[in-house]
């Protein structure tokens, strides 16, 4: 089958046609999530500019204020944290924070326009394109997404001096990670709501940013009091930047904890993208 798409597909390239509805309908149901994946990420073309800005600008602005700035102050006063300086300690946290807190942004007001206001998502499901398919290529797309983001900000890490160790890389995939462990659950709970209200407000303010303020960006989560430790214990974001700390400058951390932290990413993410197959494929289909 693959080849026979593969021929009418050659075929297209030279005669201008179009597929057949059968090879069509066969394509689809076969390659439906990375087609609707392709839709979700040319959409965001109509945001493009602000996506290119917050990439480059945010980066550069966390850097220069948190890590140099604070940075500055931590050092002269304390020497360091963990035993490096300041700008080295945050970085890790401040892209972590970053990418998560985009998912936000891509699984909330998004989801409920596809189901709607705009409602592409039925449009999808109206096609040979399968519901769980739909769900699986938003994950994907904002995924893509997250993993660019996170390419530059990488850089600009690098720009500033603020990783160490030649595992530096490894964050380009523990962000995304990280963000899609935070985003998944967030799309299968936005695909159950039918009605705008206060929400995702909700969310933002009692969730996100608790999780972005306890969760171990700006200090050890040990430094805070035990009653206040369990929001980053259970955050996505604590995670993390857990393992972005051990592979961005040697944290030291025991390896069966750093197992433990991608074992939570890795089941949370795969659970909250099961949750929302689930629940996309119960509203469209009815």
């Amino acid at each position: 089958m693959a080849t026979g798409v593969a021929t009418d597909s050659n075929r297209l390239a030279y005669t201008g046609g179009v597929l057949a509805p059968a090879a069509q309908a066969r394509t689809a149901r076969r390659w439906g999530w990375l087609l609707y994946a392709e839709y979700r990420l040319t959409s965001m073309r109509a945001y493009l500019q602000t996506i290119v800005i917050r990439s480059i600008g945010l980066p550069l602005l966390y850097l220069a204020s948190m890590g140099l700035g604070l940075g500055a102050l931590v050092d002269s006063g304390a020497g360091g944290v963990d035993g490096v300086s300041y700008l080295v300690f945050v970085a890790p946290g401040l892209l972590v924070s970053s990418i998560v807190m985009e998912a936000t942004g891509e699984f909330t007001y998004p989801v409920m326009s596809g189901f709607k206001w705009q409602k592409h998502f039925f449009a999808a499901a109206a096609s040979p394109v399968r519901p769980g398919q739909i769900a699986v290529g938003e994950v994907v797309a904002v995924g893509l997404r997250f993993l660019i983001e996170t390419v530059v900000f990488w850089l600009a890490l690098l720009l500033f001096g603020a990783v160490t160790a030649a595992t530096s890389w490894l964050v380009i995939l523990i962000a995304p990670l990280a963000a899609l462990a935070f985003g998944a659950p967030l799309l299968a709970f936005a695909a159950t709501q039918t009605d705008e209200g206060a929400q995702f407000a909700f969310i933002q303010r009692f969730v996100v940013m608790p999780m972005f303020l306890f969760a171990g960006t700006f200090f050890p989560l040990g430094a805070m009091p035990w009653y206040l430790q369990w929001i980053g214990w259970i955050s996505p974001m604590w995670h993390g930047t857990q393992l972005a700390r051990v592979v961005c400058f040697g944290m030291p951390n025991p390896v069966w904890l750093s197992v433990l932290h991608l074992v939570v990413l890795l089941v949370t993410a795969v659970a909250g993208t099961w949750f929302a197959v689930r629940i996309f494929t119960r509203r469209l289909t009815r």
